[in-house]
């Protein structure tokens, strides 16, 4: 009994250090580019690592923000006040990730749970579809994309950007999973009590899977997020620009001032650290029921 107690203090102290371990390596990057953001170019561009700068500033968030101005917003004839372009970019970027991370989550939790409660002809031959569309890479299908926006003409807004994110295959098979779990007894007795199908979906259905809708809701802003080549090919004005795309245009063609680079993505990853953080409980339930369900 005594050696199986020394045993696991032991599991446990290897863990905890392991953890330890992989927890520095992953914020190491992180800590890099926030600390990179308030060195001065002495300190970036030296031959030995800086780790700490020796001098505080705020030079390269000020030459992000005077490079390029633009309008805050342009919505229906409406424009905003000038401000740095940085700030209309981190805006269209915030739009764009939310906008597809609402309507993902939504789309793929109705078609999860249709896939996974409903009877109806060629279910699994769409399931299937579904699956085989997971291994196929976007590029794939950029030319298509791309002639569709046009011909919605939504090529250059950030609607091209949203739209192709929406119908995402991981999203649906995500969510088909979880409401596989949903017990048929209590969609038959709201069916029993009159509850119309939109009704049951948000009454019961959505309540059962938010743990689900949170992970997938993680999952799409940040692929949203990061989305950098379909940004490039569907964005061609300064003012629909993302933080991502915008930053890079303010690179010359013969230097790349690595400040600006590391304030702009240092700001850039505030957004994704404030949704983790308001998604994580959610997110960690996710997980554990899929290890459980596995």
């Amino acid at each position: 009994m005594k050696s199986e107690n020394v045993r696991g203090r032991v599991y446990k102290i290897v863990s905890i250090v392991m953890l330890a371990i992989l927890a520095i390596l992953f914020l190491f990057p992180l800590y890099w580019i926030v600390t990179g953001a308030f060195k001065p170019s002495a300190d970036i561009y030296a031959q030995k690592p800086v780790w700490l700068p020796t001098e505080w500033v705020v030079t390269n968030f000020q030459k992000l923000f005077d490079r390029r101005t633009a309008p805050l917003f342009e919505i229906f004839g409406l424009v905003g006040p000038t401000v740095p372009a940085v700030f209309r970019w981190l805006v269209n970027t915030v739009f764009m990730a939310v906008a597809a991370m609402v309507l993902t989550c939504l789309t793929a939790a109705m078609a999860g749970y249709a896939l996974a409660k409903k009877r109806f002809r060629g279910r699994a031959i769409v399931f299937g579809l579904i699956v085989c569309a997971m291994a196929l890479p976007k590029q794939v299908i950029l030319i298509p994309l791309l002639r569709e926006m046009s011909a919605l003409n939504l090529y250059g807004t950030l609607w091209a950007v949203i739209f192709p994110t929406v119908g995402w295959p991981f999203g649906v098979f995500l969510m088909k999973q979880f409401s596989e779990s949903i017990p048929g007894e209590i969609l038959e007795a709201a069916r029993v009590d009159g509850s119309s199908e939109l009704r049951t979906f948000i009454t019961i259905v959505f309540p059962m899977v938010k743990p689900g809708v949170g992970a997938l809701a993680i999952f799409t802003f940040i692929s949203a997020w990061n989305d950098y080549f379909m940004q490039l090919i569907m964005l061609d004005s300064n003012n629909f620009y993302t933080i991502a795309l915008g930053i890079s245009t303010l690179q010359s063609e013969t230097s790349i001032d690595m400040g600006i680079l590391m304030a702009g993505a240092a700001l850039a990853s505030v957004p994704i650290i404030v949704v983790f953080l308001c998604f994580q409980k959610y997110f960690t339930q996710g997980i554990t029921m899929g290890a459980v369900k596995g």
